[in-house]
């Protein structure tokens, strides 16, 4: 069997070592678009900030470590796949033939309309070629502007602020990290951030990106203007797909859609992690989850079903996400901003930035989220994945959000 994976970062990566356990004689490419081995963006902050060098991004640490598995690594940029024919056309003319076809080549940043994105002293914070840019851009005092307040900024703002940067944070949305916490959450790392000295404008715009001397002027809407050495966009991620869009595989708003085996709508083309349209636990839902522990949970499942199609079916990832914002936990839960006829708890110590918030449909915890707070991360994921009635638990949750431990205990466990 020819196994063939596009994408070399964490699901492609535990995908080819899973299909390896699973079949000993196939033959395995794993094929990524970057000059590097392959690695983890999630490790970049650590990168910038000189708590580890470029070999401590990579995925897998050993020399010789996809030699000794019999993984093929192949360095290319796939610009076409012919399902007919079962291969796959890299951007240098060459082809790679498969029997089956794993897309796990993840997202791509997006770049915002906005005129002078393009000018020498923007840069995303995407690749290490990103971070070696960043790197030289930053010193101790610059003037650096970050387009975005999301999650992905949010971890790249920590390791700017660590570099002694003079950072400006501009977000579209009315608070930080909108799709992740409400707004009283979001409001309440806002002013965190603007305590360790972040320069926050919400619900803002850039409108343009000039040069002035050797920096350049971003224009913000309202008339402000903030001149900068270096300008960081991280305005969001798109699925990475563009070159199946003639292949007949059937994409819903840019990602490749599956079912419960991780099989796309062409028998033999499977997909995981952040290019995939796959299940919520949730809701039944299908979405773009683009997180690396659901990516790294679609690769188990689609190796699995590549070597015995209909052999683990995938039940739903639980989107769970957990950011540290220069030391301030937050962290968002499966349906965190509620149902429709859904109960609400709160818990507000404003002062000392503390928060829980915990979503209910009927008796049962559906979503929550936490500011300020480490504790009982693993308890509130396993309170929502296992759909528990709460029973009397609910209203001592209701009456104090902090007991979520007992709740546990006591529906677990009796």
């Amino acid at each position: 069997m020819n196994y063939v994976i596009i994408g070399a970062g964490p699901a492609g990566v535990v995908a080819a070592e899973t299909l390896r356990k699973l079949d000993q004689t196939a033959t395995i490419t794993l094929v990524g678009n970057e000059p590097e081995p392959p690695y983890s963006r999630m490790a970049i902050p650590y990168l910038l900030i000189d708590n580890i060098e470029e070999q401590g991004t990579y995925l897998r640490k050993q020399n010789g470590h996809f030699q000794e598995h019999r993984i093929d690594v192949v360095i290319g940029s796939v610009s076409s796949v012919d399902v007919q024919n079962g291969a796959l056309k890299l951007s240098n003319g060459s082809e790679i033939g498969y029997d089956k076809l794993l897309v796990a080549t993840g997202s791509r940043p997006i770049s915002p309309p906005v005129p002078g994105i393009d000018h020498e002293k923007v840069t995303s914070c995407w690749t290490l070629a990103d971070a070696r840019k960043i790197t030289n851009g930053v010193k101790p005092g610059a003037s650096v502007v970050l387009i975005g307040a999301g999650f992905i900024g949010c971890i790249i703002l920590e390791s700017l602020v660590a570099s002694g940067a003079e950072l400006t944070v501009i977000e579209m949305g009315n608070r930080m990290v909108p799709r992740m916490l409400d707004e009283r959450c979001g409001t309440m790392l806002e002013r965190w951030c603007r305590e360790k000295g972040v320069n926050v404008m919400t619900s803002s715009q850039v409108e343009a990106i000039e040069s002035v001397g050797s920096n350049v002027n971003v224009m913000v809407s309202g008339g402000r203007q903030v001149e900068a050495e270096l300008v960081i966009s991280a305005a969001g991620v798109r699925p990475n797909a563009d070159f199946l869009l003639d292949s007949g595989v059937e994409l819903v708003n840019g990602a490749v859609l599956i079912d419960e085996y991780m099989q796309s709508s062409v028998p033999n083309v499977y997909a995981a992690g952040d290019v995939a349209h796959g299940k919520d636990f949730s809701t039944g839902a299908f979405s773009v989850q683009a997180i690396q522990p659901t990516a790294v949970d679609h690769a188990r499942i689609a190796a699995s079903n590549m070597v015995n199609h209909g052999s683990v079916r995938h039940q739903g990832s639980v989107l769970m996400n957990v950011l540290d914002t220069m030391g301030l936990i937050s962290a968002s839960y499966g349906q965190w901003e509620g149902v429709e006829g859904g109960d609400t708890a709160q818990l507000l110590d404003e002062e000392n930035f503390r928060y829980v918030q915990l979503q209910f449909e009927g008796n049962r915890l559906v979503g929550a989220n936490t500011l300020g707070m480490t504790q009982h991360i693993g308890v509130l994921r396993g309170l929502i994945q296992g759909r528990f009635d709460l029973g009397l638990w609910k209203q001592r949750l209701m009456d104090n959000p902090l007991r979520v431990m007992d709740a546990y205990l006591a529906v677990t466990q009796g």
